[in-house]
């Protein structure tokens, strides 16, 4: 039997690559939910030195990576690579130069082994991240929380997306490490600013940004500019200021707001589950300021392994196999596209 064959019995193996920033991802994962192979290479030591992510050297540092990933991805799974049933890509959102190798590798996978190229959306990935773990139901609530994201995501149906609620400033991931920047932790600051807001007997007192009373947008850019003001007027006025309940406070403040505004829009758009998705998935306090909510509400809160929430491939090949499984290929001439719709990519 072709091993492009869609008739619901053979397996299928999708070959799924990510870079859309500075991790280096490749995974097999068979029939969307079976993780078979997931090797990622950071590039974190690479831009500690920095602060943040450089885009230039993050584009290079995946050409150096990207052929022995896939390559060890391939070997640990087991699967032949005559025997892949698609290649799978982020086509965006991300850094241009980034997605560009992993869209270059993929296409000469793809035209190597005449199998088809499925184009993924990362937020669809992140949201898919969940897939791998958990039987989904719809419609699904999701809360996405990265470093470039946050948004509340209406999963509709299958591979169908309706952003219902967005940052209008910062991204919640980009406030954490900014926030942690300020009180002296390395980059990537979320995990430090987590660690510290636990060790905390007590939380700097922080605002909550709650917008209009319908809104379900977010904004962190005046929590940001709080926590600069209190540091620097201690500094001024020689007052002595604990990092540990700065980090409380503006950890609170996120999650109280987070979790108010997803309740929320759980309930009034009748969802049947709520799903984290993202890098700041993993953040412990964010958890533990959703879970006894959705409990007393009796709604499941799913959310990926540690592992699956930072980028990875295998995300990226559980949202591929929803257009595979619609015969929905992309083209040869797939460009990269940093600003890519999720709404747009939409299995239709």
């Amino acid at each position: 039997m072709n091993r492009t064959t869609r008739d619901g019995k053979s397996p299928c193996y999708i070959l799924a690559v990510e870079t859309s920033c500075d991790d280096t991802s490749a995974a097999v994962i068979q029939d969307g939910r079976t993780i078979l192979s997931n090797v990622v290479s950071s590039q974190i030591e690479t831009h500690q030195q920095f602060g943040g992510v450089v885009p230039e050297v993050a584009s290079r540092k995946h050409v150096e990576s990207i052929t022995v990933m896939i390559e060890a991805a391939v070997r640990e799974s087991g699967v032949a690579m005559t025997d892949l049933s698609a290649i799978a890509v982020t086509q965006g959102p991300g850094l241009v130069g980034s997605l560009l190798v992993g869209l270059v590798a993929a296409k000469a996978l793809s035209y190597s082994l005449q199998v088809p190229l499925l184009s993924v959306h990362h937020i669809a990935g992140h949201i898919y991240a969940n897939a791998l773990v958990h039987e989904l139901e719809y419609p699904a609530m999701a809360l996405v929380v990265s470093g470039g994201h946050t948004e509340l995501v209406l999963v509709e149906a299958p591979g169908r997306f309706r952003i219902i609620g967005r940052t209008r400033d910062d991204a919640v991931g980009e406030a954490y490490d900014k926030v942690a920047r300020a009180l002296g932790m390395p980059y990537p600051g979320g995990p430090h600013v987590d660690r510290m807001a636990h060790e905390a007997k007590t939380a700097l007192p922080l605002p909550r940004a709650w917008l209009e009373p319908d809104s379900y947008d977010f904004s962190f850019s005046g929590l940001k500019s709080a926590v600069l003001a209190a540091i620097n007027q201690a500094k001024m006025k020689n007052l002595p200021l604990d990092p540990a309940e700065v980090a409380r406070g503006f950890q609170e403040s996120v999650s109280e707001v987070l979790t108010e505004k997803a309740l929320r829009a759980v309930k009034a758009y009748g969802a049947k589950q709520l799903l984290l998705a993202g890098g700041v998935a993993a953040n412990r306090g964010l958890r533990e300021s959703l879970a006894p909510r959705c409990e007393a509400a009796g709604i499941p809160l799913l959310a990926p392994p540690i592992g699956l929430c930072t980028d990875n491939a295998a995300m990226i090949g559980a949202a591929a196999f929803l257009k595979w499984e619609e015969g929905q290929f992309a083209p040869l001439d797939l460009k990269a596209e940093p600003l890519l719709s999720l709404e747009g990519w939409s299995v239709q």
